[in-house]
């Protein structure tokens, strides 16, 4: 295992819900993100996955100082090798950490500005952050356009006239302009179609290769989740509940809420019966969470203990690390497993 690069340490993000009011008249607070702690090591692909609503995008927001922590650290660990807690910087500090995490967002249609030129949307962190020659610019813009599978020619047009993986690569040229160390790539494929998806997948992993890059991938695709993650971890209602690394996650998850995504997961065989685990009742309310395991309401393997305790993050295996009172003594089934039965 290389060195860490980021330390996030009991991260927490609260939202004000003003619309709604407590007995003694206070706004409500939902509780989004909950003492979230991982570490992220140099040169893989860490995913987040989990259903819509359970803090992902968040989380990455959060770590790239795009909206700010409640309270928590997110350690940086610098190129000289000190660590610095990227959350407590400020202006000219943060400005120059800024640099090194660049992120990908999940709509290539919105997150670039129609009233600018390909060039210029790429060219715009150089412009802000350097004093370059205008030679020096155009030379990088080619460089990277080119690394990212853009046709030079185009750079002058606009947003528009470019398709939606097309956008997404141009996204992408924005965020490795700057030469970062960690880019945190949200939903990154979602928008796209199947084939699509397949070359930016390739084209993440070859840059990965070629820069060193390390990626935070968040994303609610476990099939794309499984092909280019290193380690995976799971999150429910704010929580991590699974952290494990891809094959022993997806081969035998500890945790039933993993298990049930894991039922999800598509097959290419139409023929092959699913074992799909349908998960009874609502999902819970953030604002008011279930007591206990959040997770007990919907789990089929819950006792008055899940009811009554909250489950701690622990390490049952070897670097596989699981928030279940009962995790190692249930027998859970992977998307591995499930294909081996029915072989």
């Amino acid at each position: 295992m290389s060195k860490p690069i980021l330390d996030v340490v009991s991260l927490n993000k609260s939202f004000e819900v003003k619309s709604k009011k407590t007995l003694w008249g206070k706004p409500t607070r939902v509780q989004v993100l909950q003492d979230i702690s991982f570490q992220l090591y140099e040169g893989e692909t860490l995913s987040i996955v989990g259903e819509s609503g359970c803090g992902k995008t968040t989380l990455g927001r959060c770590i790239v100082k795009g909206i700010s922590a409640s309270s928590g650290e997110v350690n940086y660990m610098t190129e000289e090798g000190d660590t610095v807690d990227f959350l407590k910087l400020k202006g000219k500090e943060a400005k120059k950490l800024r640099k090194d995490i660049q992120m990908i967002f999940q709509d290539p249609y919105s997150s670039l500005s129609p009233r600018m030129s390909v060039f210029d949307i790429i060219a715009e962190p150089l412009v802000a952050n350097f004093k370059l020659k205008k030679s020096e610019i155009e030379e990088k813009v080619a460089e990277i356009a080119s690394q990212t599978g853009l046709n030079v020619s185009y750079l002058r047009r606009y947003p528009h006239a470019f398709s939606g993986g097309q956008r997404q690569r141009i996204a992408i040229a924005r965020a490795l302009i700057m030469q970062p160390r960690l880019i945190v790539c949200d939903e990154a494929v979602s928008a796209l179609d199947v084939s699509i998806q397949a070359q930016i997948i390739n084209l993440l992993k070859d840059l990965q290769e070629s820069f060193k890059i390390t990626y935070i991938f968040i994303s609610h695709d476990l099939s794309i989740v499984q092909n280019i993650s290193d380690r995976v971890a799971v999150m429910h209602l704010g929580k991590v509940v699974e952290l494990a690394p891809s094959e022993a996650m997806f081969s035998r998850p500890l945790h039933p809420y993993t298990e049930a995504l894991m039922s999800a997961v598509p097959q290419p065989d139409p023929e092959r019966k699913k074992d799909r685990i349908i998960l009874e009742g609502e999902v819970p309310n953030p604002a008011n969470p279930p007591s206990g395991c959040h997770f007990h309401p919907r789990c089929a393997y819950r006792t008055d203990k899940c009811v009554q305790q909250v489950p701690e993050l622990r390490e049952v295996d070897n670097g596989h690390f699981s928030a279940c009172h009962y995790a190692g003594e249930l027998n859970l089934k992977g998307v591995q497993a499930n294909e081996a039965k029915r072989a």
